[in-house]
């Protein structure tokens, strides 16, 4: 049964021309930057904060700030299977990965793959399910598997022959931390992801990437006013090299600044126990276009396609499946 679904992986530039196709997620971050009378204008200045950022961090040898570029890239990936005697496509996720260039000796390094994670079914659970449980209970409810077949596709597609020919490496989805928990700064620092915060409980995202197989720790960068959370297999401290990390804290801190600016761009730096809030008013906006409620209306958009297009056409498939799917590995 494991092998029922496969995978196919596209790829798009995503630069100061980028302008989203039919089928990419409306609701992704690059997306919502790519639109409208600014659209350019919001890309090259998205851009130019993620080049300075890096430069920034990978101080080393670099006195101007200049030595390095990023080239990105949208990744878009399909799951293929057979339903009734048809072959069926249906799009999964879309992340950013990263060429880093060394414009000093023109080498060229593979940056983390996983920025900007976003995906069709992740919509639907936090969209559709979550808001149908609670209105069938009264009260906020999880319920039980929740996340379960996201989790599994998730897992089957980092195990498979698509994903693995094309990245060396596992991904690390890097987001904003929860407004619903508090951090609570450690006297552990890492050169390059900064100083290590912790909680006392998983946030329901934590949870529900945890069903991806993945693990989670929150740093704060240097130059940073919050700290990030970075999901991730393996040994994310020793699995990938300083430029790796930096390019993954430029990239989505950027993205974080500009969708969440009352954390990431606030006017004072996190405190030693710190609770994340939208209502925060000390902040500096950016100079770039985002609509966040309309996002937020998207995503609702983007859930219901799913369940028309997806879930509800190929139930009985995907019960199935999820059922026979190996245990999560964690």
């Amino acid at each position: 049964m494991a092998d029922d679904f496969t995978f196919s992986i596209t790829t798009t530039p995503f630069d100061e021309d980028y302008s989203p196709s039919e089928g990419s997620r409306i609701t992704t971050n690059f997306a919502n930057l790519a639109r409208g009378e600014h659209r350019q204008e919001n890309l090259r200045n998205a851009l130019t904060m993620i080049r300075r950022r890096f430069n920034d961090l990978a101080s080393w040898d670099n006195p101007d700030r200049d030595r390095y570029t990023l080239e990105l890239e949208i990744v878009s990936v399909q799951i293929e299977f057979t339903a009734e005697g048809t072959d069926q496509q249906f799009p999964l996720f879309e992340v950013l990965d990263i060429q880093i260039v060394d414009q000093l000796n023109g080498v060229r390094h593979q940056g983390i793959v996983g920025n900007n994670f976003s995906s069709y079914v992740r919509d639907f659970d936090f969209s559709v399910v979550l808001p149908a449980a609670a209105a069938e209970s009264g009260k906020p409810t999880v319920p039980e598997n929740f996340g379960d077949l996201h989790g599994k596709l998730f897992q089957q597609f980092l195990d498979s022959p698509a994903c693995q020919e094309r990245f060396p490496q596992s991904p690390v989805v890097c987001i904003s931390v929860s407004t619903s928990k508090t951090y609570r700064r450690t006297e552990n620092r890492h050169p390059v992801l900064g100083v290590e915060y912790q909680q006392d409980e998983f946030s329901l995202t934590d949870a529900y990437f945890a069903k991806m197989g993945l693990q989670v720790r929150y740093f704060m960068p240097r130059g940073s006013v919050a700290p990030l959370a970075f999901y991730f297999r393996g040994d994310l401290l020793n699995d990938y090299s300083n430029l790796q990390l930096i390019g993954t804290i430029s990239t989505m801190e950027t993205f974080q600044k500009i969708y969440r600016p009352e954390i990431y761009n606030a006017n004072s730096a996190a405190a030693h126990v710190y609770q994340p809030s939208l209502g925060e008013q000390d902040y500096s906006r950016t100079q770039i276009a985002y609509d966040r409620v309309e996002r937020s209306q998207l995503a609702v958009t983007q859930a219901k396609y799913t369940e028309e297009h997806f879930i509800t056409p190929h139930k009985d498939l995907l019960d199935q499946w999820t059922a026979k799917y190996p245990a999560l590995v964690n």
